[in-house]
């Protein structure tokens, strides 16, 4: 059965994609930890980061960076632009990147379930553009 990410990338669920390539997309998470926590997705289905392939790895590197740059245009409030690589919660190897102050942000127990969809959109629509700016 297709991965979660999968079914967004292919359309048949909703997703606030800010970012898409023909190797990787950029989409913000249903749970942030901070506003604007993006999910960096390589459109091949690979379960664990490990197994990517080094020219898939390094591609997805540099969208994150690329993403991460666009945080702290929209974010610049933020002290630091965060990337993790945990892949807990989805079969689908993907890479967070996140604007935050502090580390006690950094914990997934804290994540907001529930985030508002109109501020959502408003950071996927900023987020997209600063990515796009920054091309």
């Amino acid at each position: 059965m297709p991965s979660v990410f999968s079914r967004i990338i292919a359309g048949e669920l909703p997703g606030r994609i800010v970012y898409s390539d023909d190797q990787a997309v950029a989409l913000l998470t249903i749970a942030p930890l901070t506003p604007g926590h993006t999910l960096v997705v390589p459109r091949a289905e690979i379960d664990h980061w490990i197994d990517l392939d080094e020219q898939l790895a390094e591609h997805l590197m540099r969208v994150a960076r690329r993403v991460g740059r666009g945080l702290r245009a929209v974010f610049p409030e933020r002290k630091r632009v965060g990337l993790i690589i945990a892949g807990l919660e989805v079969p689908h190897a993907h890479l967070h990147v996140f604007a935050f102050d502090s580390e006690s942000q950094i914990d997934f127990a804290k994540v907001d379930p529930s985030p508002d969809a109109a501020e959502q959109d408003r950071i996927a629509d900023n987020l997209r553009a600063a990515i796009e700016g920054a091309a």
